[in-house]
């Protein structure tokens, strides 16, 4: 069962369909191709899962754009939310 979304090949997290309990395997598509995940981390509902390893300073990718930058190293599985991504965007008035 298919429990997982990654839309663009760039993406490097996925969004869960459903909560997901560490240790769960998340099943998600990519054109016909389908990978897994190992959760590490309890995610809740249509939060982002990482995919791939991503690097402390680099791009978080979804959906083929840039939602933020991690501010540490994000491992596969790994649930990705504003504990350790911020922002691409300044705040207004800066």
């Amino acid at each position: 069962m298919v429990n997982g979304i990654l839309i663009d090949e760039r993406d490097n997290v996925a969004v869960v369909l459903k909560p997901m309990e560490k240790q769960e395997l998340i099943r998600y598509m990519q054109r016909e191709i389908a990978d897994t995940v190992r959760v590490l981390d309890d995610i809740p509902i249509y939060h982002k899962i990482a995919v791939r390893g991503i690097a402390k300073g680099t791009y978080v990718i979804k959906y083929g754009e840039i939602i933020g930058i991690a501010m540490e190293t994000i491992r596969r599985g790994q649930h990705v939310h504003i504990h350790n991504i911020e922002s691409t965007k300044k705040n207004e008035g800066e």
